[in-house]
């Protein structure tokens, strides 16, 4: 079972992603928040694989009870699910440990699926705000210099198809390999760049001019 774990101030909203995740066979909520201070607390009293984090909320705001929800429970993947798509926001929560960002008018199979996918440990990045992150990631600065030295060259080339945003089979398909080795290369790569999952793997690549747009 996944657990996860739902912050948002609208209790509506709560119910509402309760109920559809609730209705999963392998989705469990086991605990529901209404601001920062309460996400952090349920995080580390239920350390949940999921947490849904909006952004804005009364007193600690999501972006405040970011790094501590992690701190608290560092396992847990923290889902940034917000009606605001600011540029800011989106840098602002991945570089401090969001694995992924959602805008909340995606349909439920949407919700369903993020939730699997950042259980998973997959990139997990809105198709609308993608593209402008990956712009403003290479566009605010000059690539770094280029700090892959300690990946093989295997390594390297899983870590250019975890940067167009290839899935585990895609990339196995394509390098002639097993899912299984897939994952042991992306766990090395993760574990030698000091990178906590796949979507910063991403920004990384980016940032230091392994790809470019």
């Amino acid at each position: 079972m996944i657990s996860v774990v739902i912050a948002d101030d609208q209790e509506l909203v709560r119910a509402g992603f309760e109920a559809i995740l609730a209705a999963q066979d392998d989705i469990e909520v086991v605990a529901e928040a209404a601001d920062g201070r309460e996400a952090v607390a349920a995080a580390r009293d239920h350390r949940p694989d999921v947490l849904l984090l909006d952004i804005r909320m009364p007193g600690h705001d999501g972006l405040t009870a970011l790094p501590r929800i992690l701190a608290a429970s560092p396992p847990t993947r923290v889902v940034i699910l917000t009606t605001f798509d600011a540029d800011e926001y989106v840098y602002e929560a991945l570089r401090a440990g969001a694995s992924g960002f959602l805008l909340k008018g995606i349909r439920r199979e949407q919700l369903v699926d993020a939730v699997r996918v950042a259980a998973r440990g997959d990139a997990l990045l809105d198709p609308a705000v993608t593209r402008r992150l990956i712009d403003g990631l290479v566009a605010s600065k000059p690539p770094k210099p280029h700090v892959n030295a300690v990946l093989t060259p295997r390594e390297h080339e899983v870590l250019l198809a975890l940067a167009r945003g290839r899935t585990n089979a895609e990339i196995a398909a394509e390098l002639f390999i097993s899912e299984h080795t897939v994952k042991t290369h992306v766990a090395n790569v993760l574990m030698k760049l000091g990178l906590r999952d796949r979507v910063h793997a991403v920004i990384h690549a980016y940032e230091t001019g392994v790809v470019r747009p």
